[in-house]
């Protein structure tokens, strides 16, 4: 039988993850992993979509989280090990949806990783007043470095992320409390007609649809389902933490920034991949708008930081299956990392930061996510009764909102989206009649 970990969570059987992240490490994991390319880019896109309304969209997109992120609470509290939903769909549905969420997983998070380290590589090269052919260089050594951090184990990751979401807090604190006396006076021009001539209503889907994108990080808690102590406490609460504090992180950001600045002012055509900083020239000048480089830079890292770690345990847990080659499966005994898994991971965000062209991540990324979604809301109903933290309608709000904005996003992402996905069913056969069961590891 495995042996249980000592009391500090530090150690446990070889081959196993450790339990040393608390509920306060949970709760800022969780944040690291959504406050970033969320609040510093996508509020921008959604409101060049929904104009005044996007603040509306913010709230829509929250509610739908919340039903997600209850049922991804529910379901990693019955089964506290890692991979998610990739996890949960082979317990609770069939081996397909189980590797369809994995593969969903993969793809949606590694597009927005490398999303994620082109963005610290603006930022800072911003800061430092350079740019062009260095961006993807940069943006390389940053994938690197966070890949070999994440090497290092659960702890120091652990800590680091703390560090970067607590700067990242206090940058968009400073913003508020700088921007709100100009919101106060704008807000009767700016935040009126709620929804402008263009967009209207399918506007403002589709803006929620983008935003849910930017709640989607706290899923990350789950997937270090095995490196939470106490997960069945831990893991429900941590989640609702998370998602309360964004939804009011989000909102009080959104309001000051179109209330100050206008809708038009931090649309990507006036603001590029910077709308705060853009609303922050409208109101203080240059001196914040250098305070918010440097904090959209630090919570970028946050986000690739967190999901090299979600990810890498996502592929482990695909490689335990043999939903792809075990190799992927093996956690080092010093560092308590799957190490093949955190470098696998991170060979891949640095091939596509290569590709450079992330102009469609986005809504590649809302559309995938969404469907990773709904099959998380599809196992949370069948759990049984006994499993349950919450009324199965909560799970079934989840799935009918995911499946609904869905639908909202632009067709040649869908076509692009079932490509991907055709991709994967490939690869899972390969791997299915190359390798044998055994590689499970033991996990049914």
């Amino acid at each position: 039988m495995p042996e249980p970990p000592t009391s500090d969570g530090s150690s446990g059987p070889p081959g196993e993850l450790r339990r040393a992240v608390g509920l306060g490490g949970a709760v800022m994991m969780g944040l690291g992993s959504i406050i970033g390319t969320g609040v510093f880019v996508s509020i921008g896109i959604a409101a060049g979509v929904a104009g005044p309304s996007v603040v509306l969209a913010i709230a829509i997109a929250a509610v739908v989280a919340c039903c997600n992120g209850l049922s991804s609470a529910q379901l990693a509290a019955a089964y506290p090990v890692s991979g998610g939903t990739y996890e949960y769909g082979y317990r609770r549905l069939t081996p397909l949806l189980g590797f369809t969420a994995g593969w969903l997983s993969l793809t949606a998070k590694s597009a927005s990783a490398a999303t994620a380290a082109l963005g610290v590589s603006f930022y800072a090269l911003r800061l430092f007043g350079r740019d062009g052919d260095l961006v993807t260089v940069v943006a390389l050594g940053v994938v690197v470095l966070l890949t070999l951090l994440v090497l290092m184990g659960i702890r120091r990751s652990s800590a680091a992320n703390i560090a970067i979401v607590s700067l990242t807090l206090v940058v968009l604190a400073l913003f508020v409390v700088v921007g709100l006396p100009a919101a106060v006076r704008g807000a009767g021009e700016n935040l009126t007609p709620v929804f402008p001539s263009i967009g209207g209503v399918p506007g403002l889907l589709e803006a929620a649809a983008l935003m849910f994108v930017a709640y989607t990080g706290y899923g990350r808690i789950a997937t270090l389902g095995e490196e939470v102590a106490e997960p069945r406490r831990t893991i429900p609460r941590a989640m609702v933490i998370t998602l309360l504090a964004t939804m009011t992180i989000y909102l009080t950001v959104a309001l000051v920034a179109v209330a100050s600045a206008g809708a038009e002012a931090i649309a990507p055509e006036r603001a590029g991949g910077a709308p705060l900083e853009a609303a922050a020239e409208v109101f203080a000048g240059r001196w914040l708008a250098w305070v918010l480089v440097v904090g959209a830079g630090t919570a970028m890292l946050g986000v690739l930081l967190n999901l090299i770690l979600g990810l890498s345990r996502v592929v482990l847990a695909m490689a335990r299956r043999a939903d792809l080659p075990p190799v992927f499966a093996r956690v080092g005994e010093r560092s308590a990392s799957p190490q093949a898994a955190v470098v696998l991971t991170g060979a891949v965000i640095a091939g596509l930061v290569l590709i450079g062209d992330v102009r469609l991540t986005w809504s590649f990324s809302a559309f995938t996510v969404l469907l990773y979604y709904a099959i998380t809301n599809l196992a949370a109903i069948r759990l049984e009764r006994s499993q349950r933290l919450f009324h199965p309608a909560v799970a079934w709000a989840g799935l009918v909102g995911c499946l609904g904005l869905a639908f909202w996003i632009e067709w040649r992402v869908l076509l692009a989206g079932a490509a991907v996905l055709g991709v994967g069913l490939v690869v899972r056969g390969v791997c299915r009649r190359v390798f044998t069961p055994a590689s499970n590891n033991g996990v049914s």
